[in-house]
């Protein structure tokens, strides 16, 4: 519109230009002014309103689920939506088969929210005696004694006098009071002790009998263990294994062509060594604690330098160094000792090479469960 009001002017001027008085052009100025547009309301305002309160609302929320602890929310939603089931009938008279709410309008529902049960003590029993003749006496109630004839005295009142037969004896306006009697902890101390005695030995017998099958497990395992070796199977009559009333017992035995230790050495050849690896991997497994005791035949020493005493310690000793090496823990240990001859396995023949052994002890964590 400008463009053409612009062409139109300098059309005028060039014309008049060319009949104007000194020649100079005319200059013709016209300004239109264009209209504006219509208004576009204002509704994007209210909707952008609605939006940041929505997200101011929203982050208000977070901000106090996030300042707030556990009970304090279900403080809040209690108020809002009460969980008190009993507080919110009003005064228990409600029509429960109506088809209505238990809350009449109006009624006033606790604030205090959920209502907590907490378990308490238990009750103390009094057994007192019961009024009626026909009821049976508790467990617990203690006997009277026997009245003698014609005396009928009642604790706490006086004797009433004999009635007449076929006359009723007036009742009493109220009960006489009667003392509590007190709970039966109280009257027998000695069936507590008696309970407790029976409860520790049923444990220690427990205890004892969960013992002895790991004792037995055990020695299967070292026997097996023993067997399945092809270059310890022929050994397995020179191990002894069983369970005596100090614990499990297992015995290293001389034989004749076959011995442990050569004769008057504390030292192990590599087969008693392979030996007593076996037995040591399987002893680690249990807690129990260990003996070692070493003993000899009747053999005497030439000369007074070393006797048997000395030589059967040193084989113990000897033991107890391989089995700490072989990953027993050195405090398990109860007893490193040598017996000499005094306690031999063949009494008969105090000769015989299976007096010269060593013997390896699991003992018993008590020694009253043995079995």
């Amino acid at each position: 519109m400008q463009d053409r009001a612009a062409a139109a002017g300098a059309g005028l001027m060039a014309g008049k230009g060319k009949g104007g008085r000194d020649g100079a052009p005319t200059i013709v100025l016209r300004r239109e002014e264009a209209g504006g547009d219509g208004h576009h309301g204002g509704a994007w305002k209210v909707a952008y309103a609605d939006f940041v309160t929505a997200m101011m609302a929203f982050f208000l929320l977070m901000w106090l689920l996030n300042a707030t602890s556990d009970d304090q929310r279900r403080g809040l939603a209690d108020y809002f939506a009460p969980s008190n089931v009993l507080g919110r009938s009003a005064t228990g008279s409600g029509e429960p088969f109506g088809g209505t709410t238990p809350n009449s309008d109006g009624a006033m529902v606790s604030d205090n929210g959920a209502i907590r049960i907490e378990q308490g003590r238990a009750p103390v029993r009094l057994d007192i005696e019961d009024e009626g003749p026909s009821d049976a006496l508790p467990e617990t109630a203690s006997v009277a004694p026997p009245q003698p004839a014609g005396e009928a005295v009642a604790h706490g009142a006086e004797a009433r006098p004999p009635q007449p037969p076929g006359k009723a004896a007036p009742q009493s306006a109220a009960p006489a009071a009667r003392p509590a009697v007190p709970p039966p902890e109280a009257n027998a101390p000695a069936a507590g002790i008696d309970a407790a005695a029976i409860g520790e030995a049923a444990l220690r017998a427990e205890l004892g009998r969960r013992e002895a099958q790991a004792f037995e497990q055990a020695a299967a395992e070292i026997r097996a263990a023993v067997r399945e070796d092809p270059a310890l199977a022929d050994l397995g009559r020179q191990l002894v294994v069983e369970q005596v009333p100090e614990g499990l017992r297992i015995q290293l035995l001389d034989a004749e062509r076959q011995p442990m230790f050569a004769i008057g050495s504390a030292a192990p050849n590599e087969r008693a060594r392979a030996l007593l690896a076996k037995v040591a991997a399987i002893a680690a497994k249990l807690p129990n604690g260990l003996a070692i005791a070493g003993h000899t035949d009747a053999s005497p020493f030439r000369g007074d330098a070393r006797s048997n005493w000395e030589l059967s310690a040193e084989r113990a000793n000897a033991v107890r160094r391989l089995l700490l090496e072989a990953g027993i823990a050195e405090p398990r240990l109860q007893s490193v000792a040598g017996h000499a001859d005094r306690m031999p396995l063949l009494p008969e023949t105090p000769m015989a090479a299976a007096n010269r052994r060593v013997a390896i002890t699991l003992l018993r964590s008590s020694p009253g469960a043995a079995p």
